[in-house]
């Protein structure tokens, strides 16, 4: 089967805007769709993040280049169109990957709160 660029989506919410309720979201996020996906750094195109507008105290993509194996993936961050009552400490990922997988074996990740973005798909990967 030939290599195709696929999305992988994720969401999490941080406790609060400090540099380690973000960085432990950040990492959290990241390591668990690397392990559901089986997903090799060197496959990634590219990473786009965005924050709610009450995330400020650093950039996602700084957390990221910090983990070893991600220091080359191009990265990006963006602010999160704010929509009243929308979901709050919110950060979403969209990696774009060089996969041979369907679309249909790709594994989102929806953690924490923000869990209610994607309840179809919150339930599939409990406890890990």
């Amino acid at each position: 089967m030939d290599s195709k660029v696929r999305g992988i989506r994720g969401a999490i919410t941080a406790k609060d805007n400090t540099v380690p309720s973000i960085r432990e979201a950040v990492t959290e996020l990241l390591q668990g769709i690397t392990t559901h996906n089986n997903l090799n750094p060197q496959d990634i195109v590219s990473v786009v993040f965005t924050v709610t507008q009450d995330l400020d105290a650093v950039f996602p993509a700084a957390i990221a280049r910090e983990l070893p194996t991600w220091k080359d993936v191009p990265l990006l961050d963006v602010q999160q169109m704010h929509v009243p009552g929308s979901l709050v400490l919110c950060i979403r990922v969209l990696i774009y990957i060089n996969t041979d997988q369907p679309p249909g074996e790709i594994k989102h990740l929806y953690l924490r709160e923000a869990e209610k973005l994607r309840p179809d798909l919150s339930n599939c990967f409990q406890n890990g």
